[in-house]
């Protein structure tokens, strides 16, 4: 390296400075060398720009010159960086996409195309369906909030949504009817006795005229389901099966069900993201989901059963009621876990059923991508 050549920023390697000083004292290389306690190649390569200056030998230059050792480590940090490479344009984007949304989860789900940060960018502006990168909500260029920023809805929870709404979308069911769905709501009950018999319902609920999709949640992010409508007649119901129970399962198809029956969701979408968890704070329409929820799984019956079993519950007890109600025990134990703040309370009884609905329902996540087009 020719050490009186400055690189583009007239930036010079250290070694120049460190001749400088020798020459000020007048030492040669081999004097520098025996002051340091080192091989004369080390500092010859120093000298000429072969070689950084480490850590350790800023200390030791300090001492040797009496200045202070962080003069030798800037000098070797300004050059490094005068000398580092200039990162591609796709860094800064890619950055400022990826301070709230997962983009690189987003690629390997299929919801986007792997592509450079520019073309990234427009498929979010197609995702989010705004009319350019200044719109695309929670981003650091956006000109104004959202009304789902106003709403305070997770980043990642819209992602999800909007992914349900992009499905939604995509497919075809009959004329919804509220008769039709009040009808599959009476049907319901026959089939909560065995895990496997949830598969019935994705196929009810798509002849009633609503659109059933199961989207696999993003990490990091809480969602159970969403109500909302593309239109006046065309309900949509997202669940995301993070709690891959029986209990929880029919307690979120049901409250959603009631969403639909009820009309919310019309003006904005109803999203609900911990179902089980506290409700001290539930919005109307949550309360009047969450009741028709509760009756369904567990029945007028299930406050004078807890009255009278009150304070010990004994399993013999809980099998025997839901035999009375015809329900899978574990929906009934799902409920009482809830009343009791007791999530650890014969969770042996809470079947899995994702296995057995994901095959009949419209399904995106756990290893298979619905193709959608942005």
């Amino acid at each position: 390296m020719n050490m009186t050549t400055a690189n583009p920023n007239w930036i010079m390697h250290p070694g120049l400075y460190i001749k400088e000083e020798m020459e000020e004292r007048g030492w040669n290389q081999r004097d520098l060398a025996f002051i340091l306690g080192v091989p004369e190649q080390a500092i010859t390569l120093i000298l000429n720009g072969k070689r950084g200056i480490s850590a350790d030998m800023a200390r030791a230059l300090g001492d040797a010159f009496d200045v202070h050792p962080d003069l030798f480590a800037n000098l070797q940090r300004d050059y490094d960086m005068a000398q580092a490479k200039q990162p591609k344009a796709d860094v800064a984007l890619l950055g400022k996409m990826h301070v709230n949304y997962p983009v690189r989860e987003m690629v390997n789900r299929g919801w986007l195309m792997k592509s450079t940060a520019v073309m990234l960018e427009e498929q979010l502006v197609r995702f989010f369906e705004v009319s350019g990168p200044e719109d695309i909500p929670y981003m650091p260029h956006a000109a104004k909030k959202s009304r789902y920023e106003e709403r305070k809805i997770p980043p990642a929870q819209l992602a999800w949504l909007f992914r349900v709404r992009q499905i939604a979308k995509s497919i075809s069911v009959p004329k919804y009817s509220d008769k039709a769905l009040r009808e599959v709501v009476s049907e319901l009950p026959r089939w909560t006795i065995n895990p496997e018999d949830t598969r019935q319902v994705p196929k009810l609920l798509m002849e009633a005229g609503v659109r059933f999709i199961l989207v696999e949640k993003l990490p990091n992010s809480k969602i159970d389901g969403v109500c909302f409508w593309l239109d006046s007649e065309s309900p949509v119901i997202g669940m995301s099966t993070q709690r891959d129970t029986i209990d929880n399962f029919w307690f979120v198809v049901r409250h959603e069900i009631e969403h639909v029956l009820q009309k919310h969701g019309r003006e904005s979408e109803i999203i609900d993201s911990d179902l089980q968890g506290d409700q001290s704070n539930q919005s109307e329409e949550e309360r009047i989901a969450n009741d028709a929820a509760t009756a369904f799984c567990v029945s007028e019956k299930f406050d004078s059963f807890m009255a009278r079993k009150k304070p010990l519950y004994y399993e013999r007890d809980v099998l025997a009621f839901a035999g009375i109600i015809q329900r899978h025990p574990g929906i009934v134990v799902g409920q009482m876990q809830r009343r009791l703040n007791n999530y650890a309370y014969l969770t042996r009884y809470l079947a899995k059923i994702r296995q057995f609905v994901l095959p009949s329902a419209i399904a995106d996540g756990w290893g298979q991508v619905i193709p959608i087009s942005l």
